[in-house]
This record gives structure tokens, C-alpha cells and sequence, in this order.
């Protein structure tokens, strides 16, 4: 067996007693999300709309195939000692994981008693704190994706106020939960200097915060809104200019915080 190969140490699901959840796909060598190599669950379902969404296939619960927690644990098992030597862990994204969080929760749990492994939450935040409160002592590191600081383009980006994302931050911060936030930089809606500005400020008295990455717009998931049969409104938006991202690196690294971009 190389590095590379999968270990195939796993345990037989017991799907009689095991919890279950909706899953969208995975990736088993994830690079982007959270430190290190990851395996990556994506759940389905989600209440936010972006308008930026390259998962709007997972808009529903339902879209995704419901699996047992030892069904999702067996898998991981068949990598978890390549992810771990290579300084990784899991992520569970979405969607919204937090609508699924005793799923989530005890996934989280699972594979930190079961295969020693770094746990990272990728969440946009939109949930009710009593479903926080269920996953995030399981979760070693946030990922938080904040769509605007105000409110009116928080709206327009995502269907939904800001109030819920900013309640979850606070809670974040009381917790002195690691956290990366997480923005994406859409020329003529999200790059506005004002609201980035407003943002860093935010996040400026938040000592959690270990750093921001700036995600420049992009457009890869347009083919699945046209699939879908649904209207893609940013057809003619461009992804950000090398300019316009050192501008909002810039304004970010006024909060004290490391910015990636």
C-alpha cells in the first residue's frame, strides 16, 4: 500500500441504531477547506440562496442521499491515517450543516474519538444557536462565511437578513472558538470599500479570529443553475481584478487579522 491508497481499516455500519443524515457527495482529498488535507462531507440542504450558490443542487435536504453516521464513519476510516499524517482532518460543508446538527454533532464526535482527527465546521452561520450549541464543541475549527457586512447586500446576496450569521459570530467569540471567515469578493455587489470596511471593523474585536481569506467570485457552478433551470443573475459579473482584491486584503488587514487571498 502507497501513501497514497486508501487504508481500509473501517467499521460495519450498524444502520438499525445509527444516526442518519442527507449527504450531497465528498471529497476525500479536499485542499481548501480547513488546514492540511481533508475529507470533506458536503450535507444537503440549506436556507440561504446566494446568488453566487455553486451547489444550488443542494438547496433541499432531500437532494442528497441519506446515509448512517457508521455508513459516513467507514468511509472516512478507508483515509483517515493518510489525512492525519498529512496534517488534515475532517470538514463537514453543505449546504448548511447546521440544519442537520445531530447528524453533524455526532459525526464531529465521532471521528475525533474514533480516528484522532482534526474537525473543522464550514457554516455560513444561519441557524438557531440551539443547533450551534450541539456541534460546535465538537468542532476544533470554524470555517464562517460572511456574505456582507450590511444589511441591505447581505439580503439581496442571500435571501435572508444578517441578523442570525452576526448572533452566531458573538456566540463564536464567547466560546473563543478558532475561527476563518471567510468572504467572497463579487465586483459591484460585495466589494463595495464601505462595506468591507464596516466588516473589518467587526471583526477587528474578535480575538478568535485566527485569519480571513478573501474568495474571489467565480463562476464554475453556473452550469448546474442552467441545469437546474434556474435564473443565474450574475451571468455578466466578472471575477475580481488583481487591484480589486489587494484593495479588500488591504481594508481586511486593518482588523489585526492575518488575510489570505
Amino acid at each position: 500500500m502507497t501513501l497514497f491508497e486508501p487504508n481500509h481499516y473501517s467499521f460495519a455500519p450498524n444502520t438499525a441504531t445509527s444516526p442518519k443524515g442527507f449527504i450531497h457527495s465528498v471529497d476525500s482529498c479536499g485542499t481548501v477547506d480547513g488546514p492540511g488535507v481533508r475529507f470533506v462531507v458536503f450535507t444537503s440542504g440549506c436556507p440561504l440562496r446566494c446568488l453566487y450558490c455553486h451547489n444550488p443542487d443542494a438547496r433541499y435536504i432531500k437532494n442528497g442521499q441519506q446515509r448512517s453516521l457508521e455508513d459516513v464513519l467507514a468511509e472516512i476510516g478507508n483515509y483517515h491515517e493518510f489525512i492525519n499524517r498529512a496534517g488534515g482532518g475532517l470538514t463537514v460543508s453543505g449546504g448548511e450543516p447546521l440544519l442537520q446538527a445531530k447528524f453533524v454533532g455526532a459525526l464531529l464526535q465521532a471521528v475525533k474519538e474514533r480516528y484522532q482527527m482534526h474537525t473543522v465546521l464550514d457554516t455560513s452561520g444561519h441557524a438557531s444557536l440551539k443547533n450551534a450549541s450541539i456541534v460546535l464543541p465538537h468542532a476544533d475549527l470554524v470555517l464562517l462565511d460572511i456574505k456582507s457586512w450590511h444589511r441591505k447586500t447581505y439580503s439581496k446576496v442571500t435571501s435572508q437578513p444578517i441578523d442570525k450569521c452576526l448572533a452566531f459570530a458573538e456566540l463564536l467569540k464567547a466560546q473563543a472558538k478558532p475561527t476563518w471567515v471567510r468572504y467572497v469578493l463579487v465586483p459591484g455587489l460585495t466589494d463595495e470599500k464601505e462595506n468591507l470596511e464596516g466588516l473589518s471593523g467587526f471583526l477587528s474585536t474578535m480575538p478568535n479570529i485566527e485569519r480571513i481569506e478573501i474568495l474571489p467570485f467565480h463562476k464554475m457552478g453556473e452550469y448546474k443553475w442552467e441545469s437546474l433551470k434556474l435564473e443565474y443573475q450574475l451571468s455578466d459579473v466578472q471575477p475580481p481584478s488583481p487591484g480589486q482584491i489587494r484593495r479588500a486584503k488591504a481594508i481586511f488587514a486593518l482588523s489585526g487579522h492575518e488575510v489570505v487571498a
